[in-house]
């Protein structure tokens, strides 16, 4: 999201703050997306609306029943202190139902998120029920269907210093994080923790490996560093 989009802000907390980023700011939007009004990145928000007819036509009961607990929200992922939510560029929402929110982590799912998921799936959104910590009401769009975006020209204002095809940034988590800990740590010696969060030890290193072999210093992991990454000296 970083190498694509930008920073919405320069620092983050645990709390929703504003979007600082006055290019980010531009492609956020509040419109009507069926069964309630919501703030968020504009193609992000398009997308959701035509989840929801889709859902309104197959699910009604669930459709009717559909809330939600905001959209845009610039903070970092709850129990985390370097990783940055994907509520903060307006990319993910969490749904209610009947004003209630699923709880989060106790491995349960309301009957009606259950009926509705696979509509985000199909149209690239996931649902939080498989994150490592269940967080059952959290839907957010996926990664390619983002870079779908910024290859379509969405992200007008989107800049990287390299290729963004597989780029790795500052707030990414997965398994290609724990891969590049695993680069890094046997490249400089290092003694990185392997838990797939880039986070501000991971983002450092990288700024220092890339410092060390006369790259670009942006602490973006792109296809030049990737490369360098898995050469060997």
């Amino acid at each position: 999201m970083l190498s694509l989009l930008g920073n919405p802000r320069e620092n983050y907390t645990s709390k929703c703050q504003p979007v600082t980023d006055r290019a980010i700011a531009k492609l956020i939007v509040y419109e009507d997306v069926g069964p309630f009004s919501i703030r968020g990145l504009k193609p992000a928000v398009a997308s959701l609306r035509t989840i929801l007819q889709t859902i309104g036509t197959s699910e009604p009961e669930v459709y009717d029943a559909l809330g939600n607990e905001g959209m845009l929200c610039a903070r970092l992922v709850r129990g985390s202190t370097t990783a940055i939510s994907n509520h903060s560029w307006g990319t993910a929402i969490d749904l209610t139902l009947e004003g209630v929110l699923d709880r989060r982590g106790d491995g349960k799912v309301q009957i009606g998120l259950t009926r509705i998921y696979r509509h985000f799936n199909a149209a690239g959104w996931f649902c939080g029920a498989a994150f490592g910590t269940e967080d059952a009401m959290h839907f957010e769009a996926g990664d390619a269907l983002i870079r779908q975006w910024h290859g379509d020209g969405t992200f007008a204002t989107a800049t990287a210093t390299e290729a963004v095809d597989a780029a790795l940034s500052l707030g990414d988590r997965g398994p290609d994080v724990a891969d590049l800990q695993r680069l890094l740590n046997r490249r400089m010696d290092g003694t990185l923790a392997v838990d797939g969060d880039f986070g501000l030890a991971t983002h450092a290193a990288v700024l220092s490996f890339q410092a060390a072999h006369g790259l670009y210093p942006d602490g973006i992991v792109g296809p030049r560093t990737l490369a360098k990454l898995e050469a060997e000296d």
